[in-house]
């Protein structure tokens, strides 16, 4: 199900001037063959943004606000081109070398083949690169997107921490108290989710995709599993994670729910929560404008098999972030570019454009008017400072489509039972990885 995402301020969705195309054709540039030369150009640059029409108001508005004061330097904003995902346009644009100079959605699932492949720059190598941004995310969170040699390709840029987003309305006509449903563990949510079944308060209790996407499963059981275990990624040491007994009992967990029949098995055509035939959706705080005047709703954090309190509960980030690629001919001025999109100042227009959180480590003191002005979305920053991300190991697309097929045929469908089938899917992975 595709949910919009914050709408858009007039202002910033009119900005003109800024040279935006909507592919990829007009930029065709293989790798530049002397790397260090490039390093210290500058230049014009050409930037690639989500398709979303809210984050392209937001690289409209740091585009006009640095093409004022950089003539020689411009942006030219475009979308990524169409295609299947982000991640099969950006490895096509690779291969065809078709890439910009910097791409703001990269998911980290991706790059590190796509350094692997050669198709994206050191930052590292610009001076005070990893000051910049283990000064930005915190050094902890910042080591978590390094590559496997310890260096930085890609700048942590946003997230979208997942929490339960719920219908207040649905949960009292069920006799859940709105204000404390009282779900954090396991049992307590299947026993709420039941009750809402029961109640005829809604035909499902919750509904994330029961498709076979390779992400998909970021928005189900990944982050259960992260809450559980205390982050534990699917992936550690060149490893499968998830056969262990936390690791199968998050399985189980979403197993019951469709066992039971509290979600569907087939994917939703609209906005299931909105329209009433479902109550809880896992979401990030993009989804807040989806229900904004729509509905009365809630937002706790996912359960996990003990009933954690909320500080103590690590989510899926679901991060996009920020790189260049080996095309760029200016790469000085790149990399300028993505600190200044980067700063303070550019991370509120981002908030206020999608209402999604910048990765910093100090963003509720940064921005305090913002989350005064916009309470909901206090919830997801505080939120932001326990967040996990995709293992960074080769392969890593395969490796989730891999996992999210004996995902869908267990815990969805019910062909094989979680507790067979993970232990199966895991020995798989850990001969991908040449374990």
């Amino acid at each position: 199900m595709t949910i919009s995402r914050r709408a858009v301020l007039r202002t910033a969705a009119g900005a003109a001037g800024l040279g935006v195309v909507g592919g990829a054709a007009a930029c065709s540039r293989p790798v530049v063959a002397d790397q260090s030369a490039a390093r210290s150009s500058r230049g014009p640059l050409t930037v690639w943004t989500s398709s979303n029409e809210q984050e392209r108001a937001w690289g409209e508005a740091v585009a006009e606000l640095w093409n004022a004061e950089r003539p020689e330097e411009q942006v030219t904003l475009q979308e990524v081109p169409a295609g299947a995902s982000t991640e099969e346009a950006v490895t096509a644009a690779i291969v065809a070398g078709t890439t910009p100079d910097l791409l703001f959605a990269i998911s980290p699932a991706a790059t590190t083949d796509w350094v692997r492949a050669g198709g994206l720059v050191d930052l590292s190598a610009f001076d005070g690169a990893d000051a910049f941004i283990e000064g930005r995310v915190g050094a902890e969170v910042a080591r978590g997107y390094a590559h496997e040699d310890g260096r930085y390709y890609q700048l942590p840029w946003k997230a979208n921490p997942v929490m339960i987003m719920y219908n207040r309305e649905l949960f009292a006509q069920a006799g859940l108290d709105p204000d404390d449903p009282g779900m954090a563990s396991y049992d307590s949510f299947l026993d709420g989710a039941q009750a809402i079944v029961d109640s005829g308060a809604a035909r499902s209790a919750i509904w994330p995709a029961p498709t076979a996407e390779f992400f998909q499963s970021w928005f189900d059981y990944y982050p259960v599993m992260l809450a559980s275990t205390g982050g534990t990624l699917l992936v550690e040491d060149d490893r499968a994670t998830f056969a262990t007994d936390e690791g199968i009992a998050a399985g189980e967990f979403w197993e019951e729910i469709y066992a039971r029949g509290l979600a569907p098995t087939e994917t939703s055509t609209d906005n299931a929560m909105a329209a009433g035939t479902t109550a809880m959706q896992m979401a990030g705080p993009w989804a807040i404008a989806s229900y904004d005047g729509t509905i009365d709703y809630g937002i706790m954090p996912v359960p996990t098999a003990d009933g954690l309190s909320p500080e103590e509960i690590t989510t899926f980030a679901d991060a996009k972030n920020a790189s260049m690629f080996t095309s760029s001919r200016h790469q000085l001025s790149a990399w300028e570019f993505l600190q200044f999109a980067t700063a303070p100042e550019q991370d509120r227009i981002l908030l206020d454009l999608t209402g999604q959180m910048p990765m910093r480590q100090d963003l509720l003191a940064l921005h305090p008017e913002f989350f005064r002005e916009n309470p909901a979305y206090r919830a997801f920053a505080e939120q932001s400072a326990r967040v996990a991300d995709v293992p960074n190991v080769p392969g890593s697309i395969e490796i989730w489509q891999r996992f999210r097929d004996g995902y869908v045929a267990s815990a969805v469908l019910g062909k094989r039972p979680v507790r067979e089938e993970f232990p199966a899917v895991a020995d798989a992975i850990d001969t991908l990885l040449g374990a």
